[in-house]
């Protein structure tokens, strides 16, 4: 049975973000490959939802959470009934406590 991806309000707002950053920073275009990579790598989540590893930074949170990696960022998921909630898509150029903060 496939899965639903499911953006949470969270990762839809830093997905903005990064957006913004790279079309302030670089240009439009850039910014738009840039985020349809990050969502593009979600798709293979529909059909093998547990293909990415468990996110050790979280492994004392209720959920199983899992990551996949898009050139600098790390997105962050769970799965919950039929849905793969996305539950932040983190610059893994940051402070890796910060990840706890979700």
């Amino acid at each position: 049975m496939e899965l639903r991806v499911f953006w949470t309000d969270t990762a839809r707002f830093l997905l903005e973000d990064i957006f913004n950053y790279y079309k302030n920073n670089a240009s439009t275009e850039v910014a738009r490959k840039q985020v349809s990579k990050i969502i593009d790598r979600t798709i293979q989540l529909e059909k093998n939802p547990r293909s990415g590893p468990l996110e050790p930074l979280l492994s004392e949170r209720k959920f199983e959470y899992r990551y996949l990696i898009e050139s600098n960022y790390k997105i962050i998921y769970w799965i919950e009934d039929n849905y793969i909630k996305i539950a932040t898509v983190f610059d893994c150029r940051q402070n890796p406590d910060k990840l706890q903060q979700i």
